[in-house]
């Protein structure tokens, strides 16, 4: 049900591309890793993969299930919430490797948190949690990078600007852009498949945010 929505309610708030590296498969039961920059992007990014016949399950934070109505449409769906510094903690990985194994896809979010900035600008995703690199060594299930760039463009800094940027939105149409990069298998010690996620993950994004002419991109 979120990804059909998410579908049906981002175009009203941006314009929507999505690309793909030429010959990337998505296959059943794959990690995908997206960068995080706004409370926007989710939607885009769920919107996006939808449109190439994907519905994954989320892992996102917990304060999400505590929402009237969009708390139980994600325990119905059989997403996973991320009680994070919690001894819960460990069972959103168990419950991500229960999906994998059924063939689920997983969308995870490895920086584990939005970026502090109050610009709209586009930036290389941040410092990569371990979850992501841990989860991939557990089940051995391929990456695939995404990469989003546009979201900011809705919602980003103070919680004013915040909501006025999604009120205006409609009105504005900014574009957005999700670029699906080539899946790759994750070896070495957690160190060596962070860093390896999170160099894929940015490649992806900076083929979105080129894709916009987002300066970030254009000087990297």
């Amino acid at each position: 049900m979120l990804s059909r929505i998410a579908d049906m309610l981002v175009p009203a708030f941006g314009r929507l591309s999505v690309t793909i590296d030429p010959g990337a498969a998505l296959a059943p039961g794959s990690i995908i890793a997206a960068n995080h920059t706004s409370l926007a992007d989710p939607a885009i990014v769920i919107a996006a993969l939808h449109r190439l016949g994907v519905e994954p399950v989320i892992m996102a934070t917990a304060g999400l299930w505590r929402v009237p109505v969009l708390g139980r449409s994600l325990t119905h769906e059989g997403h996973i919430p991320v009680h994070r510094g919690d001894r819960r903690a460990s069972t959103a990985l168990d419950l991500a490797t229960h999906a994998l194994e059924q063939g689920r896809y997983l969308l995870i979010y490895a920086e584990g948190g939005l970026p502090r900035r109050k610009d709209a600008a586009e930036a290389p995703p941040g410092d990569f949690r371990t979850g992501l690199a841990r989860l991939a060594e557990r089940t051995g299930a391929p990456v695939v990078p995404v990469g989003q760039a546009g979201a900011r463009r809705i919602t980003s800094g103070s919680m004013i600007k915040q909501v006025a940027g999604l009120a205006t939105a409609p009105l504005r149409r900014p574009e957005l852009h999700v670029h699906v990069g080539t899946p790759i298998d994750l070896t070495g010690d957690s160190t060596v498949r962070t860093a390896r996620a999170r160099a894929a993950v940015t490649s992806a994004w900076r083929t979105a945010a080129a894709h916009l002419a987002e300066p970030a991109a254009l000087a990297a």
